[in-house]
């Protein structure tokens, strides 16, 4: 895998930012799952699903997707800077974005459990996105079409 980072992690990037804080997402434990054998990054998606409203379709690209074979864990990085401190206090559109994707993977992957997260750079931080909450934005946008 070839970097094209700032020769020193401590250098800043564009946004100003140093280069340290993207690098200790690769770096952190917490996400070697999203990283790890078998994960897959920037993966294309396009559909519907059972779940969405009639007539809704998809395309976008899931940042990391990993495919187990009890689970798939969809993850999408964020760079807001403050991150919420709470998945519930996320941008609506950031959890519209994942419950959608967990919808199309359910009908691509029937029979396995879908996990959403988003990743913060800010921190980083993991937030796995609750099936509660990803089944209540869906039932909000078939209600609201």
């Amino acid at each position: 895998m070839r970097r094209c980072w700032p020769a020193s992690p401590t250098s800043p990037t564009p946004s100003g930012q140093p280069a340290a804080a993207a690098l200790s997402v690769l770096e952190d434990s917490r996400f070697a799952e999203v990283f790890g054998p078998g994960s897959r990054a920037e993966v294309a998606v396009a559909g519907t699903a059972a779940a969405l409203p009639p007539g809704l379709r998809i395309s976008g690209r899931i940042d990391r997707l990993v495919v187990l074979p009890d689970r798939v864990l969809v993850v999408d990085f964020k760079t807001n800077r403050p991150s919420p401190d709470r998945i519930e206090d996320a941008d609506p559109a950031y959890l519209r974005q994942m419950a959608l994707y967990a919808a199309v993977l359910a009908d691509i992957f029937p029979g396995r459990r879908i996990e959403a997260a988003i990743v913060w750079t800010d921190g980083p931080k993991l937030m796995p996105v609750p099936e509660i909450l990803l089944a209540q934005t869906l039932a909000d946008l078939r209600r609201d079409g």
